[in-house]
């Protein structure tokens, strides 16, 4: 199995025993996912340690505060010196926590999308509301459409399922954590069981989002395997067809 999107460096325990627990669990690939600056450098520190560990670098919307033309030319020169950056991101839109503003998530936003462009690589994508509120979701796909063309996209912990149909049109890849595991996600796992196998993704945002079995603890890469047996179930197909989907989506995707 694989987890398509983790932050090591914030997880609970050393990041040795959560790398070692992630391979005793069948977690064979993990992307590490950056955030800002210093994340960033985390997260290609840790490509360099461990075999199975890749890397995006980018600003995460609500680190976008002041985001300009050196921040942006810095994301794109980690891109092109690392060979283990493997998507820019995570970027997006984040009206939940608006400790940046909406313009200048739009800016970060738009910059990532040209740098993922340039370098060739998939682009992850962060996209949150209040609650009963769609304004960031409608937004991302708005820019996306608008300035996308032609990229990769990854919608990350995918909870829009009202959007599904609209991500499948795209051949955009939908990304489930462990909220399609909670009682109350009988939508989502619905989206989960309506996406094309070529599409499927499943990943943890550890230390974020544990699934059911561990709910309300730190989350690692190695509960990810928890969350695909939920996604295997609403999909009708066994834990091993749907861990040999998801390797390939992410082999293709990501290139490793």
């Amino acid at each position: 199995m694989i987890d398509s999107h983790t932050h090591l460096f914030f997880c609970e325990r050393p990041e040795d025993e959560v790398v070692a627990a992630a391979r005793e669990a069948g977690v064979g690939r993990m992307l590490n996912v950056g955030l800002e600056a210093e994340s960033n450098q985390f997260v290609l520190a840790a490509a360099s340690r461990y075999e199975e560990v890749f890397a995006t670098v980018g600003c995460h919307p609500t680190e976008a505060t002041g985001f300009d033309d050196a921040r942006a030319e810095e994301i794109a020169r980690l891109a092109a010196g690392n060979e283990k950056v493997r998507a820019i991101g995570e970027t997006g839109i984040d009206y939940y926590r608006e400790t940046a503003s909406r313009a200048d998530q739009r800016r970060a936003f738009e910059a990532q999308i040209e740098i993922a462009r340039e370098r060739d690589l998939p682009i992850v994508i962060h996209a949150r509301d209040p609650d009963g509120e769609t304004g960031a979701v409608d937004d991302v796909f708005a820019i996306l459409d608008e300035r996308g063309d032609g990229i990769e996209v990854i919608l990350h912990c995918f909870a829009a399922p009202w959007r599904v149909e609209d991500a499948i049109e795209r051949g955009w890849y939908c990304s489930f954590s462990g909220v399609v595991t909670f009682p109350s996600a009988d939508e989502l796992r619905e989206a989960a069981e309506t996406l094309p196998d070529e599409l499927v993704l499943v990943e943890t945002d550890a230390p974020y989002l544990a699934p059911q079995p561990i709910r309300g603890k730190s989350n690692e890469p190695a509960h990810v395997v928890s969350t695909a047996a939920v996604v295997a179930g609403v999909r009708g197909v066994s834990y091993a067809e749907l861990e040999r989907t998801v390797e390939a989506n992410a082999r293709a995707l990501f290139d490793w």
